[in-house]
């Protein structure tokens, strides 16, 4: 549900991962290079990353550098719409490869709450898990007034936008039609088109594709599946319209992206 670590406890980090939680890692010294899917960060002193949930991630060199590495689920955090909102405030957390480092304003005010939030997770006083959810609000906000202090454009998403993409990534292996994924979260096409419009210049359908190939491309790198399973775990019947459908979407056939992935 929640978790905190620092960096010399993250052993587990060091090896291309991926979880189905939020990671947030902020560095306190040092440096260190981190991959997630297939781009890599520098983070240095004061900066803090963020993962969303099934992204592949790892560190390089982390021994040279301190910090903590929180993690926590889309059910521990997402109680209600604000929350939801909150989470992918300005990008952060989103599930479009918009992972970037940050570099914070007030530090201090990150590194207090993350103290806190380990030291509640080891003590469990009353009502901890209530005041853990406070801090990371804290945290995100501070992220957030960073970004708007630099003079990011502010991007607040709508819940039910953001409730459709969950709902895409927790059912690749049932290839749901965007009709479909409307009825499970009880609103139309039409509505998720709007939104996919405004959020993304999209449509809700090439929405779905993208992160369909994002997913493909996770599992063909790390996952070191065949095309063919890639194509089952994906919902497609066909491994040969999968094969396709991938090249389309990305202008290399599996195959020839498979042999040109590094290996890990």
């Amino acid at each position: 549900m929640i978790s905190i670590k620092t960096f010399d406890q993250a052993a587990d980090l060091q090896n291309p991962r991926r979880v189905l939680k939020y990671v947030l890692v902020f560095c306190t010294s040092g440096s260190t290079t981190i991959s997630v899917d297939e781009n890599e960060f520098i983070l240095t002193q004061n900066a803090v990353i963020t993962i969303t949930s099934g992204q592949i991630h790892y560190f390089k060199d982390i021994q040279n550098a301190a910090g903590f590495v929180l993690e926590f689920t889309y059910n521990f955090f997402c109680k209600d719409d604000t929350d939801m909102e909150l989470i992918f405030h300005n990008g952060l957390f989103c599930h479009f490869a918009m992972n970037e480092m940050i570099l914070v304003d007030n530090s201090q005010i990150i590194l207090k709450e993350l103290e806190e939030i380990s030291k509640e997770l080891t003590e469990t006083p009353y009502q901890y898990l209530i005041s853990i959810h406070s801090r990371i609000e804290l945290i995100l906000i501070e992220i957030n007034r960073t970004k708007i202090n630099r003079g990011d454009e502010i991007y607040k998403p709508d819940a039910l936008f953001l409730h459709f993409l969950e709902t895409v990534l927790k059912n690749f292996e049932k290839n749901l039609s965007v009709n479909e994924i409307a009825s499970l979260i009880g609103t139309t096409e039409a509505k998720l088109n709007e939104l996919s419009k405004l959020h993304t210049n999209k449509t809700a359908q090439n929405v779905v594709f993208g992160l369909i190939i994002s997913e493909a491309k996770r599992l063909f790198n790390y996952e070191k599946l065949s095309v063919k399973e890639v194509a089952y775990a994906l919902g497609f019947n066909d491994p040969f319209y999968f094969s396709n459908f991938f090249k389309k979407h990305t202008n290399i056939s599996p195959k020839s992206y498979k042999e040109k992935v590094p290996h890990l």
